[in-house]
């Protein structure tokens, strides 16, 4: 298979890193520093036991690269997607595979029943630039970071899983797992995508804006017990969400924090992007489940307040 990443960053970069190493074809599309240090000097990953993988995949930052391959993965931040949408949509092949690796509540989630979310998909540009047919979910499990132009630091994790919209087993989802798998990463496909959408989303929505606040890793943040609290009564908000569209996460709000603070003193990717200076991705993560609280009618008091403080941080960032 030929495969492309838009928005080749930590995320995306170590996908494209592994896929690369294993000898399939993959085009990485990024810009500004870190494309000409890909383009240089490779993609080096460092890994948790201190190895390091070298991978040097063709690198460019032509969007039309996306629409030319059998899969691309999406790993742009969600607040990027829409201003790129009319024009990847308008690039694809019919038989391009779009695989959307994006954290929070994903843009496609409500496709098949008609709701959308105007904190995810503003004016429903997404969705009228780009055919359901193409989409693919994933959830992605690695943590990483962005060390330097075309380094990326592995913290842990190596599992993306796929799904289509509908469940199904597809030649394309099981093709697209298998060249994944031969990499050594885990690619399980699955046909409830939603649970896993929402397990993770409830570390999201909470973890991430919380460490932006307060400047703080998850251990930090788990190890205190009145941020620990507070962490603790933003999930089960979340969680309250998710109950009132008939998904049940299976697994507790204290085990998820328990598993959190095993990470250590890792930065979450919003922490990450205010220590760059990057727009925070405060509406897919935070205010997406804040909107779809209103329309179900389901009180989340808690986490309307750290929305609110996350995004006018976001905001005065930009206006100083």
């Amino acid at each position: 298979m030929k495969f492309a990443i838009l928005g080749a960053g930590a995320t995306g970069g170590y996908l494209g890193a592994c896929l690369a190493a294993a000898g399939q074809d993959v085009t990485l599309i990024a810009r500004g520093r870190h494309l000409e240090a890909m383009r240089e000097h490779g993609v080096r990953v460092l890994e948790p036991d201190g190895t390091e993988l070298v991978a040097r995949p063709h690198c460019t930052d032509r969007l039309e690269a996306a629409g030319k391959a059998d899969a691309t993965f999406v790993t742009l931040k969600a607040h990027g997607l829409t201003a790129v949408a009319p024009a990847l949509g308008a690039s694809l092949r019919p038989e391009t595979a779009l695989v959307f690796a994006q954290n929070g509540i994903p843009w496609w989630f409500f496709l098949r029943e008609g709701r959308r979310l105007e904190s995810v998909d503003p004016g429903g540009v997404i969705a009228a630039s780009i055919p359901a047919r193409h989409v693919i979910g994933c959830v992605v499990y690695p943590a990483t970071s962005l060390e330097a132009p075309g380094v990326i630091r592995h913290v842990e994790g190596n599992r993306f899983s796929l799904a289509e919209l509908d469940g199904a087993r597809s030649e394309r989802v099981t093709a697209i797992a298998a060249a994944l798998a031969g990499t050594g990463l885990r690619a399980p496909v699955q046909s409830r995508m939603r649970e896993e959408i929402w397990l993770k989303l409830i570390g999201n929505a909470t973890l991430n804006p919380v460490s932006a606040l307060t400047r703080s890793g998850l251990g930090a943040m788990v190890g205190d017990a009145g941020t620990r609290q507070l962490l603790r009564m933003l999930m089960l908000e979340v969680e309250a969400v998710g109950r009132a569209l008939g998904i049940d996460p299976g697994i507790g709000v204290d085990r998820r924090l328990d598993g959190a603070g095993r990470v250590g003193d890792h930065r979450t990717s919003m922490l990450q992007d205010v220590d760059a200076g990057r727009p925070l991705e405060v509406e897919a993560l935070v205010g997406s489940v804040v909107e779809l609280a209103g329309q179900l009618g389901v009180p989340v008091p808690a986490l309307d307040v750290v929305y609110r403080l996350t995004r006018q941080l976001d905001r005065s960032r930009h206006d100083s």
